[in-house]
């Protein structure tokens, strides 16, 4: 299928296996659609089209490593965007410490639904088409006040898309009301639960909020936790992974935990971890890692910088991002879970860069 930049956000896009390509056809893919995705925003957004011109000999490229690519960092200092004011559906903004910059990610409505659309084909691959009754545990009073509507909010409603019967476990305090929560369970005692949180306030309001306070609850069998938005805070504390994953396990019988990688600047296009905690690329996007120093891809194995690359950006230049984590690729189509693409981990931020984590974003509807 030939990709434009018109038909990388529609339908048929994505309607590809979203893990079904081989390494041959998924690099072709990916490189016919990001290099009409590169000509698309270098017509249609002219400081794109300056930066491209001045450091990438015009944005040609024969690999997917050769592709142009943009520090993540750069939305926080310019206004990038291929359509014009009045095309602008929403625009998400990523919050970080008081007077600190700002990104601006403009969508139109054509970037919005091919992002809405693939959360949803990613999300359905792991945890399959039926709506499970649905635990979010944060609090529901941004569903009351619309001006405290930020991207956790956001990222709450679009994975309530997943769910039903939904239940908020928290209140405006993080604080854990386990009597309606028990109450909740026994109503389908029988009936699998997913989970949705962030990751660092799963572990507190939830983990640690019932071990103290002697909470012994059980999930049903096949109930699974899906959370995101960042490490660092779980690094502080000396958790990692394998321990959050056992925690679940032993406190509330949680067997299936799924982590996820994303951000702002690419929404839709998300990483989710497989059975065998490793990060993987759907069909429509990908990672390089590159050496801290010169910038160069390195071998799978190596920790470097995170490329992310996704075929969903259309409406500002998104498309090939430099990201400001730190990553390692294991390796490619021989995951053990058996999905092809690569297949990778998250390792942290890089040092003496500004934290930002993908849940301290806000979305302004219309502007």
């Amino acid at each position: 299928m030939k990709v434009t930049p018109e038909t990388s956000l529609s339908a048929a896009a994505l309607d590809v296996d979203v893990f079904g390509l081989d390494r041959a056809t998924k690099r072709q893919w990916l490189l016919q659609g990001l290099q009409s995705l590169t000509l698309h925003h270098h017509t249609h957004c002219p400081p794109y089209a300056a930066m491209i011109d001045a450091l990438w000999n015009e944005g040609r490229a024969d690999t997917l490593e050769r592709l142009p690519w943009l520090p993540v960092r750069l939305f926080k200092e310019l206004d990038l965007k291929s359509v014009p004011d009045e095309q602008v559906l929403r625009t998400l903004i990523s919050s970080g410490t008081t007077g600190a910059a700002v990104s601006r990610i403009f969508l139109d409505a054509d970037t919005a639904r091919a992002q809405t659309r693939a959360l949803t084909r990613i999300f359905s691959h792991f945890a399959g088409n039926r709506r499970m009754r649905m635990l979010v545990i944060d609090d529901d009073s941004f569903l009351r006040d619309r001006s405290r509507f930020n991207a956790r909010a956001a990222g709450i409603l679009g994975f309530s898309n997943f769910g039903r019967d939904h239940l908020y476990l928290l209140d405006e305090q993080l604080r854990p009301d386990w009597e309606l929560l028990e109450q909740w369970l026994t109503s389908s005692p029988n009936e699998p639960v997913l989970l949705f949180g962030f990751t660092f306030i799963v572990w507190q309001s939830f983990v640690q909020a019932a071990q103290r306070d002697g909470i012994s609850l059980q999930f049903p069998s096949g109930s699974m936790l899906v959370h995101g938005g960042g490490w660092k805070k779980m690094d502080e504390q000396k958790v990692d992974n394998a321990a959050y994953k056992s925690a679940l396990s032993s406190t509330f019988g949680i067997e299936r935990v799924h982590n996820y990688y994303g951000m702002v600047e690419q929404v839709g296009s998300i990483f989710f971890e497989c059975e065998h905690g490793h990060l993987h690329a759907p069909a429509y996007a990908d990672v390089i890692v590159r050496d801290l120093q010169d910038l160069s891809p390195i071998a799978n194995g190596q920790a470097g910088a995170i490329q992310v690359l996704s075929l969903l950006p259309g409406s500002y230049p998104g498309h090939s991002l430099l990201t400001e984590d730190l990553g390692v690729i294991h390796g490619e189509d021989d995951c053990a879970c058996g999905r092809p693409g690569k297949h990778f981990g998250v390792l942290g931020r890089i040092k003496n860069v500004e934290v930002r984590g993908c849940s301290d974003t806000r979305t302004v509807p219309g502007t």
